[in-house]
């Protein structure tokens, strides 16, 4: 109960900040990282990795910044979501130089998954998780509409649903598009027809996705997240209602679909009330009774 009830206060916190400049971002998907008191070194430690990172906002609960032009939000949620390997995070690497760069400061004091090394799908390629365990793909010379791109591992009961997810998702967003389906074939180190690497958009961001069948003890939980900016409440009702069939609401717009991935669907209108000190105190009670945000009841509760 104790943690429920901290985890709502640290979500209040969370959009007050997070949309105090941001608001005016609409239908844009953003990366949520979940992190113990540490946001703020880890947006220090991903500006020394990689060359273009760029510092949007701070404050002591949220750390915005874009990582080559995607935006990310770096959370101090408190523990209670630790991030896995279910989703991580493609980086394309164009030389040997910068991979290697790359690669060996991501692994002080983080977790090699698979060894930086050639591959029958990369000249060169390692999976590792940095010392916050955020996981990171790194290949070279990897084709991608963007250098950074998130990457969903379907394991356990979702194994062999990642074809079914990608087309869920594709059929919730617009635009949508499918770029590449790879599959397993019969022999391979995988069951035959499950998706080895594929790569579709959601509003023109690029994600990938994966199936694995083996005995895997994660799955997908709150430590990342997207989190999908909207104006009005049909597209809040739409986005809430497509991704909720099957999954499970939580508090203060956050829901699970049904492969257990944590969305929040926020209305834009929340930053305007919340950078009022005269709607704000208002605007945070009213929110924290809300699963689904509900802009009348929000502009209602500030009056």
């Amino acid at each position: 109960m104790y943690l429920f009830f901290f985890y709502n206060i640290k979500l209040s916190i969370f959009i007050l900040y997070s949309f105090k400049l941001h608001y005016k971002m609409t239908q844009a998907i953003t990366t949520c990282l979940w992190f113990d008191g540490k946001a703020k070194e880890a947006a220090g430690f991903y500006k020394a990795v990689f060359n273009e990172v760029e510092n949007i906002s701070s404050n002591p609960m949220v750390e915005m910044i874009t990582l080559y032009g995607r935006r990310f939000m770096l959370l101090n949620g408190g523990p209670g979501y630790p991030i896995n390997p279910s989703i991580s995070f493609f980086i394309s690497a164009q030389t040997e130089d910068e991979i290697n760069i790359i690669w060996e400061k991501l692994i002080e004091n983080g977790q090699i998954l698979m060894p930086l090394n050639t591959y029958p799908w990369s000249a060169k390629y390692g999976w590792c998780a940095d010392k916050y365990g955020v996981n990171w793909q790194l290949m070279l010379g990897h084709e991608s509409s963007c250098k950074v791109m998130p990457s969903l591992l379907f394991t356990g009961p979702n194994n062999g649903k990642a074809k079914e997810a990608i087309d869920f998702y594709c059929g919730i967003f617009n635009p949508s598009n499918i770029i590449a389906i790879n599959t397993y074939e019969k022999g391979e180190a995988d069951t035959e027809g499950n998706i080895k690497y594929a790569q579709f958009e959601l509003n023109q961001l690029p994600f990938g996705a994966m199936d694995s069948s083996a005995p895997h003890q994660f799955t997908f939980n709150e430590g990342v997240s997207f989190v999908v900016t909207v104006d009005t409440q049909d597209e809040i009702d739409y986005y809430w209602d497509q991704l909720i069939i099957n999954g499970a609401a939580a508090r203060c717009g956050w829901l699970k679909d049904k492969y257990g991935v944590s969305w929040q669907i926020v209305p834009s209108i929340l930053g305007k009330l919340m950078t009022n000190p005269a709607t704000a105190p208002k605007a945070t009670y009213a929110f924290l009774q809300m699963s689904k945000f509900i802009i009348a009841d929000l502009e209602k509760a500030v009056i």
